[in-house]
């Protein structure tokens, strides 16, 4: 449910608003092309060829059709805030707006429209930083499907003048395809000018368009792991004098933002399986927070500090131990007891420093109710779990 409300908000942001103004911009100009096409669908069993259906119809509905189809996708994208979907989204409404404005049948304010989006797209650059395998995709597929559609329309259109000639959607799927992935089997051949234009065309577009998309998908991913090598590196070269908290419990966040507030430098291990709301920025190292090569590679023998914060007590403890292995000397050890049954046992793997937050909680509720004194030398007993220590004093 949270998830879901979460998204429906996400639709009131800046990027959440241009997407769907872009989906609008996508709809209007698809709008007439499929009006046409509603009006011309009962006469198609009267042509006699394509090329004249397609005469009727209007060569000019195919890129209108494909532009705005792949505004419509591109919002998608522009949801996920992806950079690749935020730049196919500018040239998408350039061309829109100048198609619209040279078209016989075109809106001027919609091309206005189109280009009042453009420079909104420009204001709002940094929201759509993110390299989204999604939007790559989207690319891809709105770019195969658009010269895909390109290259058996204009194939039917021209088909007498290819030998043998195209009369049929097989036959022009088929030289589409073959086209686009410059294989030339050469049993259907140009033989005018405009045919052998129309063939160069569908032949460069579609090297660019295969070249472009597996870009698109496949560089997201190359570049993510590259970013994640090339951080990993730097942030392990310059972890010194900082804090480690191990887990994502409420009390690690907490303590991590109390840490951050003060100017400290802190490095955060979670284990892969445990979701976590620490920020986008935050150093953060995926992997078990018990295991000694994870401290390592997290700064332990620079560190101040190494901080057992998990909701699992049987887990701090073994934290606790990893730590002593590769922490170095000025380095200290603290531990959170969720239970405090397990105040003892926590104990005897030694951490520097070790506190319940039930015990804490209830000792000074107790003493407040019955207005005992609370002073600092208290809280230090409590937070090392010295109860009785801190009641014999008195």
């Amino acid at each position: 449910m949270k998830k879901i409300i979460h998204r429906c908000l996400a639709l009131f942001s800046p990027h959440g608003l241009l997407a769907i103004l872009v989906a609008a911009c996508g709809y209007l100009f698809l709008h007439p092309v499929l009006m046409r096409t509603v009006d011309v669908l009962p006469q198609m069993h009267s042509f006699s060829t394509w090329k004249e259906a397609l005469s009727v119809l209007g060569l000019l509905d195919i890129p209108q059709f494909v532009l705005g189809l792949g505004l419509i996708l591109m919002a998608f994208g522009l949801l996920l805030r992806a950079r690749t979907a935020w730049v196919f989204s500018l040239l998408l409404l350039l061309v829109t707006s100048a198609f619209n404005f040279l078209s016989p049948q075109g809106n001027p304010a919609l091309s206005l429209g189109a280009l009042a989006l453009m420079l909104l797209l420009i204001g709002f650059w940094r929201q759509f930083d993110r390299a989204s395998l999604a939007a790559g995709g989207l690319f891809a597929l709105v770019s195969f499907v658009s010269l895909l559609l390109y290259a058996v329309m204009g194939a039917l259109y021209l088909g007498e003048e290819f030998a043998p000639a195209i009369m049929d959607m097989p036959t022009a799927f088929y030289f589409a395809i073959v086209g686009m992935s410059t294989v030339g089997f050469g049993d259907i051949v140009p033989v005018t000018s405009t045919a052998r234009l129309f063939t160069v065309s569908v032949i460069v577009m579609g090297i660019t368009v295969f070249a472009t998309s597996i870009s698109a998908i496949i560089g997201p991913v190359i570049g993510g792991n590259l970013k994640r090598i090339v951080t990993g590196r730097i942030s392990h070269v310059m972890r010194k004098n900082h804090f480690i908290i191990a887990g994502a419990s409420p009390l690690a966040l907490s303590v991590y933002h109390g840490l951050k507030a003060r100017g400290e430098a802190v490095t955060v291990i979670v284990p892969p399986h445990i979701a976590h709301e620490y920020p986008p920025d935050t150093d953060l190292i995926s992997g078990d927070p018990s295991n000694a090569d994870e401290l390592v590679k997290a700064g332990a023998a620079k560190a101040k500090y190494i901080l057992a914060l998990r909701d699992d007590d049987a887990e701090n403890a073994f934290i606790v131990l990893a730590a002593k292995d590769v922490a170095g000397a000025g380095c200290k050890t603290i531990s959170v007891v969720n239970a405090s049954k397990n105040l003892q046992k926590i104990k005897r793997v030694q951490p520097d420093m070790v506190f319940s937050l039930q015990t804490l909680g209830s000792e000074l509720l107790v003493r407040t109710l019955n207005g005992e004194p609370i002073d600092n030398k208290l809280i230090t007993a409590l937070f090392f779990g010295d109860i009785t220590e801190s009641k014999e004093s008195e």
